[in-house]
């Protein structure tokens, strides 16, 4: 992967830098910055909206990317395909245009503990704002969940169940297939937050049977303010849009206002048009590489950085180390009587960045037993040396 490496321009302006902190951003290959320098430069105009050859180019374009994103992730229709401003705001739209709709008093909503806040604060808004209860899918003390409870916690009176791909926190991948049969059981939805899966993994939401599927555009080398929110077909009906304004309606008077088909009901305003130039770009470039290769690349990264830090006595790693070593894409650990943050903030002094603190995951930290940990993660474009680096400078620490 040292030839992908030179591909991304933040190396080559910062060569003293080890990135080990892509689960939280990723850094971005030329071809989505050249994408966006095209977008300003060549093929700037307004969206559905010019009647116009510049506009109607752009718009084609536009919705050649919807198909795009359908193709990546499987999906069987492009109108499944809803651009948001990010993952965070498309599990918010989900939250409060279907719940509002569907949501009853003494209704549930099933999260789990591994949930970034992302996937836990709206659905405890919404059941605050309906009445409705929420339960969480534990986890066991290694970081998996606990499914042993799943028919007592998964019931008739479920009405959405949100689970998380993979965990921000500690890399753990969870097998959704017990969980969405559980709900198909019980007549419930499901929406899966795949904000750290899609980065690294082939994703098909048709064979996973979710009903909603959310990732965002630069954890995926995209730019950021751009997110991807997957909507079957089969909830449109009862998913409704949550905000409102142009460019999402048919007609307007004084007292009724109709909206377009979908996608377009949810898109309201102006869309982050460049960026979602730059994602295409950005999902072109993943696919060239190859998901199967990427995947490959940084669970072997990961099962390197767990055998090295297993050898150090005052190091304590989270999550369940069997299933990070085979499908991992970063470490989570804990220094013996020094805080996350000082850990970081002596990395950083040898050009070490990592994540430190409870990565928008307060309930598991809790959970756990923990405060704050050290994220170190990966992508196609980290390298043994940096993780080398990284081992040699957490022993030095004791």
């Amino acid at each position: 992967m040292e030839k992908i490496r030179e591909e991304f321009p933040f190396f080559k302006n910062n060569p003293d830098v080890m990135y080990l902190d892509s689960a939280a951003t990723a850094q971005k290959p030329q071809v989505v910055i050249d994408a966006l320098v095209h977008f300003y430069t060549k093929i700037n105009a307004p969206l559905h909206r010019g009647i116009y050859t510049v506009s109607e180019n752009l718009t084609d374009s536009f919705e050649k990317v919807r198909m795009q994103v359908a193709q990546f992730i499987g999906a069987v229709d492009p109108s499944e395909i809803i651009f948001t401003s990010g993952a965070t705001f498309a599990i918010n739209m989900v939250a409060q245009g279907w719940g509002n709709n569907c949501l009853q008093e003494g209704d549930e909503v099933v999260i789990t503990e591994l949930e970034h806040h992302s996937n836990f604060v709206p659905w405890q808004m919404i059941c605050l704002q309906k009445k409705a209860v929420l339960k969480i899918i534990p986890v066991t003390l290694d970081g998996r969940l606990d499914l042993s409870q799943l028919q007592n916690i998964i019931t008739s009176k479920t009405k959405m169940v949100a689970v998380t791909h993979v965990s921000n926190a500690l890399g753990t991948p969870v097998d959704l297939t017990p969980v969405i049969t559980r709900a198909r059981v019980v007549g419930a939805r499901v929406l899966v937050d795949g904000c750290q899966a899609a980065p690294y993994q082939s994703i098909n939401v048709k064979d996973l049977d979710c009903d909603f599927y959310v990732f965002s555009g630069h954890k995926m080398g995209g730019p950021t303010g751009v997110g991807v929110l997957y909507a079957h077909k089969k909830v449109h009906d009862d998913f409704s849009p949550s905000f409102f304004g142009g460019g999402a309606v048919f007609s307007v008077t004084p007292t009724l206002t109709t909206f377009l088909k979908p996608p377009r009901c949810y898109e309201a305003g102006t869309l982050p048009v460049a960026q979602v130039m730059g994602l295409s770009a950005a999902l072109t470039y993943l696919e060239a590489v190859g998901m199967d290769r990427i995947h490959s690349h940084v669970a072997r990264l990961t099962e390197l950085t767990i055998d090295e830090l297993s050898k150090l006595s005052h190091i304590k790693i989270l999550g369940p180390l069997d299933l990070l070593r085979k499908q991992g894409h970063m470490v989570s650990f804990i220094v013996e009587a020094i805080h996350a943050h000082d850990v970081a903030a002596y990395l950083d002094q040898h050009g070490i960045c990592v994540r430190a603190g409870n990565h928008c995951a307060q309930p598991l930290a809790n959970s756990l037993g923990y405060d704050a940990s050290i994220r170190a993660s990966f992508s196609l474009y980290t390298t043994e040396k940096e993780i080398k680096m990284l081992v040699k400078q957490v022993a030095n620490l004791r």
